[in-house]
């Protein structure tokens, strides 16, 4: 059974910080070619965030968290992080955590959409205040 869990969400001033995590089961976590952090604030589509491959050599942002997020897998874990600094009030939104692939994508792939995956977690809240 595929199990995703975020936890760190929280409401955070503007500038600060916060680091979210996304716990799967082992099975989810050694299989996920691709785990993959996407955010939905209220009244738009489901963006995609960041992606990190398996291997943990590989990964991509969107292009408005470039420079500021930062995920990253620990295997011993089975976790897979995401460190987000110099928050803005439009970070605001419920983040997801995605994994298992439903259908190839490309080596020249870099971003990623909702539908490319076919496991969620349940959503942590980020309120970023101004």
């Amino acid at each position: 059974q595929v199990q995703l869990v975020e936890s760190g969400g929280g409401l955070v001033q503007a500038g600060g910080s916060l680091r979210l995590s996304c716990a799967a089961s082992e099975r989810t976590f050694s299989s996920s070619y691709l785990m993959a952090w996407f955010r939905q604030a209220p009244g738009k589509e489901r963006e995609f965030v960041a992606a990190i491959k398996r291997s943990g050599d590989n990964t991509y942002y969107g292009d408005s968290v470039k420079g500021r997020f930062t995920i990253s897998r620990d295997n011993a874990k089975n976790t897979v992080d995401l460190q987000i600094r110099s928050l803005k009030p439009e970070d605001t939104a419920v983040y997801y955590c995605a994994a298992d692939l439903v259908g190839p994508i490309t080596t020249a792939q870099k971003t990623f959409s909702a539908s490319d995956f076919g496991s969620w977690g349940q959503g942590t809240q980020v309120i970023v205040s101004s």
